[in-house]
């Protein structure tokens, strides 16, 4: 195990920009940034022992300013949506960037986390990124947060969330990057097959705010509780579906008590891949990458609409408006933490 640290650019404040390689013992490497703490590439073999790059992204820092479909990125305070841009907290009502139709979008486009410069420190198999966050944005508190990646002997690539706030606030980071496990800028994801250990979603109005149910997925195009191939159901006449131009949904994992559980597995025929993903978290955005912008990525490929699906572990979107919902906020009293696992393996059809 080892991590090297390389220069990758300059910030727009003129802040030097690292590029982090993480090593494994069995051929897995991790590479991550400090802008964003955004993970720049993913190596894992195949079945046959060929380490590709399996994730979305660029091969040069200053293209991640634009970055629209937020490829590798840490996002946050919050992730997801928020409905209306605004919200109350403690008898206080809070506006935020309108940047999604009426609606909040990933806290913000060009202020929000994934476009910070962290701090970071390096340890043996991993590297930890820090930032402190003041009261910005419409979410209150001055904040510490920290993410740490690292590269297990087991082939996972395990990322661990913590933050504190002197203040009530939402905090709900998660991280947006972008898998294909025939490599990155190889094709559709329409053939990789799917499994979340989901029996219950939250279905959504148009502009995919949650409407507050806790739904079954059972008898639906939603069921992904087997494995099923991506494209078997993402375009059926299903109003969810339609809405949302495919998979863009947040799904409920069963049994949730805060403890790490396996929430999704993800595999491919093509490269016998397989990645599992294990979280403490309730709830996984399952995005199949439908509205990917036309860009070109790594390696001069041409990305495109679900080129990579997102497997994005979080608090249930909009959950600050639904006391059903699992809570986001924390402060003093409540610290946040939580660590998801991407763990890989060779598939056997």
């Amino acid at each position: 195990m080892a991590v090297e640290a390389s220069v990758f650019g300059t910030s727009r404040e003129g802040r030097e920009i690292c590029l982090y390689t993480i090593r494994g013992s069995k051929g897995m490497c991790a590479k991550v940034m400090n802008l964003g703490a955004i993970l720049v590439e993913l190596w894992v073999p195949d079945a046959a022992g060929k380490a590709e790059d399996i994730v979305l992204g660029f091969d040069k820092a200053d293209t991640y300013y634009g970055n629209p479909s937020f490829f590798g990125a840490v996002i946050g305070p919050n992730a997801n949506r928020i409905g209306g841009a605004t919200y109350e907290l403690d008898g206080v009502n809070y506006q935020l960037d309108v940047n999604d139709g009426e609606n909040n979008l990933h806290s913000h486009a060009e202020l929000g986390y994934h476009k910070r410069v962290w701090d970071a420190e390096v340890y043996d198999n991993s590297v930890r990124f820090s930032l402190d966050d003041p009261a910005t944005l419409g979410f209150p508190g001055n904040k510490s947060v920290s993410i740490t990646y690292s590269v297990t002997e087991e082939n996972e690539l395990v990322l661990h969330y913590h933050g504190t706030s002197d203040e009530r606030t939402i905090l709900n980071p998660t991280n947006h990057t972008y898998f294909n496990l025939n490599g990155a800028g190889s094709g559709k994801i329409l053939d990789h097959k799917i499994k979340l250990e989901c029996t219950t979603y939250t279905p959504t109005v148009p502009g995919s705010i949650p409407t507050g149910e806790i739904a079954p997925v059972a008898g639906t195009p939603m069921d992904l509780t087997s494995l099923t191939r991506v494209g078997d159901h993402i375009d059926d006449a299903f109003e969810q579906l339609t809405m949302a131009g495919g998979y863009d949904h947040n799904y409920c994992i069963d049994g949730w008590d805060g403890s790490k559980r396996l929430c999704a597995e993800v595999t491919s025929e093509q490269s016998g891949r397989t990645m599992k993903v294990y979280t403490t978290l309730p709830g996984v955005q399952f995005y199949a990458g439908n509205f990917i912008a036309s860009q070109t990525g790594k390696n001069g490929a041409a990305y495109g609409k679900r080129d990579g699906l997102c497997l994005e572990t979080q608090y249930y979107p909009d959950a600050i408006h639904h006391e059903n919902f699992p809570s986001p906020v924390f402060g003093e009293d409540r610290e946040y933490d939580s660590e998801t696992v991407y763990r890989f393996e060779s598939y056997r059809g």
